[in-house]
């Protein structure tokens, strides 16, 4: 097993496979916080070297904090750098009209606070509204912040060429942009990839094993309909309906099983080799709270996809409805399913609520 890595710059190496943080965050069921904060060290150590968390993921920048705070006393400061950490920055939709420049800064600093360091590797801005306020201005910020070492690249997340261009056209040097992408979803291959690829910029690709329903513990299952405690579910089983009937979904994880079989790995692993074949992405952003989940995760690494398996993929894939449109274009409409399912006030609320029920 060789874990791969990938360049967003030359100076901005990360692992392909990313460890994510919003499971570790409120609204996806109990935590062992001491357990999910001991546990990334062994992530480490197996060359997954790279960590995705944000501002609004309450408690997750202090958790990865914690850790590398831990590691630099125990391990000295050469193992604690190897640490990369992505993290995000997201104004509240209720300070978008009028978002003062300290604020931004404000907020960096909370972070570089909380991961206990003197530099975040990556920020990742978005903007939920574009029509409200100076969403230009405000990574303009971040831009000065980078120049005064507070920040070493600069991303976006969740947005398709048209709101990205909008900073690629003023200048912005972007390294990355975080998209959702899985074998549930391909909207980013419907151009945003290509054009990505163009800027300079490499997709970091969230939702890869869409909050574990693409893994052997929903093979097979009834379909759970939409009663979820934890919000990822609820927002992944929403994809599923846009990809198709629950039957379908058993299908493709047949499929994913089969090619697993096959290769001696489980279903997760060639989803998440499907994800990382893509042109343009770097890396797929993996959810797994503990070491437990380790193995699995690390079975990528040893696998590759023949003609037969894609071919296989692709059949399955070809039969799929949705979803369809932009890049978080069901989910940018605030007014829909999956809009109502979000919070869009946690860096000022961390107990904000939804705008309401999903209604599968």
């Amino acid at each position: 097993m060789n874990p791969e890595t990938a360049q967003l710059r030359h100076d901005h190496e990360i692992s392909r496979v990313i460890k994510g943080g919003w499971q570790l965050a409120g609204d996806h069921g109990s935590v062992d916080r001491d357990a999910a904060i001991r546990d990334m060290e062994a992530f480490l150590d197996a060359g997954i070297t790279t960590f995705d968390c944000a501002d609004i993921y309450v408690g997750v920048e202090e958790m990865i904090g914690a850790f590398i705070a831990d590691l630099r006393r125990r391990r000295g400061a050469s193992v604690a750098d190897r640490v990369c950490v992505h993290t995000k920055l997201v104004p509240d939709l209720g300070r978008l009209a009028d978002l003062r420049p300290e604020e931004v800064v404000a907020i960096i600093d909370r972070s570089l606070m909380r991961l206990q360091v003197d530099r975040l590797d990556l920020v990742q801005f978005f903007w939920w509204d574009l029509g409200q306020g100076d969403a230009v201005a405000a990574l303009s910020v971040l831009k000065d912040e980078q120049a005064k070492g507070k920040i070493g690249n600069l991303g976006v997340t969740n947005w398709d060429i048209a709101e990205t261009a909008r900073f690629t056209e003023a200048g912005f040097d972007l390294v990355s942009t975080q998209v959702q992408y899985s074998v549930l979803d391909a909207r980013p291959a419907n151009g945003l990839a290509d054009w990505a690829t163009g800027q300079d910029m490499q997709l970091l690709c969230y939702g890869t094993l869409a909050g574990g329903f693409l893994t052997e513990h929903w093979l097979g299952a009834p379909d759970p309909g939409f009663a979820f405690a934890n919000r990822s579910l609820v927002k992944y089983r929403l994809i599923i309906d846009e990809f198709g009937r629950w039957d379908r979904f058993q299908s493709l994880l047949r499929t994913l099983k089969a090619i697993g079989d096959k290769h001696g790995v489980g279903l997760s692993a060639v989803a998440t080799r499907h994800v990382l074949d893509q042109p343009g992405v770097a890396a797929a952003i993996v959810g797994a709270r503990y070491a437990r989940h380790l193995p699995r995760t690390l079975e990528v690494f040893d696998l590759a996809l023949d003609a037969e398996d894609r071919a296989a993929l692709a059949a399955i894939l070809a039969q799929a409805d949705g979803p369809t449109g932009p890049v978080y274009g069901l989910e940018r409409d605030r007014t829909s399913r999956h809009g109502r399912i979000m919070k869009y006030n946690l860096n000022t609320k961390p107990d904000d609520a939804v705008l309401g029920a999903a209604d599968g």
